[in-house]
């Protein structure tokens, strides 16, 4: 498929070995998939398996989606991934987010005031650490005199996963683009990709990359596999930033914007996400109906089809 690039979100690993996951992650490779994105949630830390997964392949890409930026110094996430894109041989992409209030504040006990705020000084400090080495930098929620030496060939983009119209700007003005979930073609096309490349282009930054995360199921019978998805993403349907996403969208539920349906129905949504100026789709294939494993190998089989064609 021409104008995107199509690879998997691989989760936090949770219920899996790390030699399970690089496994998974080499037929991956050998798939033809051109990227693969780890979240950090609750399983294992995102970098450390993106370092350890980017050591034992070659060529896919390999990026966090997203990194959470309030419980790690900018000046650690910077080494970290300056480490990260050294073991990976320059094929690492640091996708950050502020993540969520009910986390920041109810889980680790920490402000989540000024997210956006937080967020333009946090990846301020990042990019000059990558791409200088040092900073000196002082803002209203950092200030770092600090600098890095690690032999790295080039420094890792940076990505933002935030989703609010400031964040929209900070992906623009300061990072290399932006990661989504749960947001599908409607909400990129009509608002946010328009507004994080006029961000870009304000400031003479070159056109941002949008990586666009999103559930995919090849099915029959695509009313059930939405029905699922909306089980079984239904947290995403309450958070803050999501829920604004699906309300732009039109959505009622998060299995309203999955892609759900045939071989036909789902290359159909990726040329609309392309046509919406996604360069990159992280596709998530999801259990659903009597074989939920099943489902999960014959939508991954397809998307590799895709992925060959891209």
């Amino acid at each position: 498929m021409q104008g995107i690039r199509i690879g998997l979100g691989m989760g936090d690993g949770s219920g899996a070995s790390v030699d399970e996951i690089v496994a998974r992650c080499q037929r991956a490779e050998s798939d033809g998939f051109a990227t693969l994105w780890f979240a950090n949630i609750f399983g294992f830390d995102a970098m450390t398996l993106a370092a350890i997964v980017g050591r034992e392949t070659r060529t896919v890409e390999i990026g966090t989606a997203v990194a959470p930026t309030h419980s790690r110094h900018p000046v650690y996430m910077a080494q970290q991934a300056l480490s990260t894109q050294a073991a990976a041989r320059g094929r690492f992409v640091l996708g950050l987010g502020p993540s969520h209030q009910l986390v920041i504040e109810n889980l680790l006990g920490l402000s989540y005031a000024h997210p956006a705020r937080h967020m333009r000084e946090y990846v301020t400090v990042v990019k000059q650490l990558l791409d200088t080495g040092k900073t000196s930098f002082h803002g209203t929620q950092y200030r770092v005199n600090a600098s890095l030496s690690l032999k790295v060939e080039k420094p890792c983009p940076v990505l933002i996963g935030g989703l609010g119209p400031l964040m929209r700007r900070i992906a623009g003005e300061l990072a290399d683009g932006t990661l989504t979930w749960m947001t599908g073609a409607r909400a990129l096309g009509g608002t946010l990709v328009p507004e994080i490349r006029a961000a870009a282009s304000r400031v003479g930054r070159p056109a941002p990359r949008i990586v666009a995360g999103l559930p995919v199921a090849l099915t029959n019978d695509p009313a059930g596999a939405r029905e699922a998805a909306s089980k079984l993403f239904a947290l995403y349907g309450t958070l803050p930033s999501y829920r604004a996403m699906l309300d732009l969208e039109g959505a009622a539920a998060p299995g309203d914007i999955v892609i759900a349906g045939d071989e036909r129905a789902i290359e159909g949504a990726i040329r609309s996400l392309a046509a919406a100026g996604v360069t990159d789709l992280s596709a998530a294939p999801y259990p659903f109906g009597i074989d939920g494993a099943a489902a999960v190998r014959r939508t991954t089989a397809l998307l590799a089809d895709l992925a060959k064609r891209s």
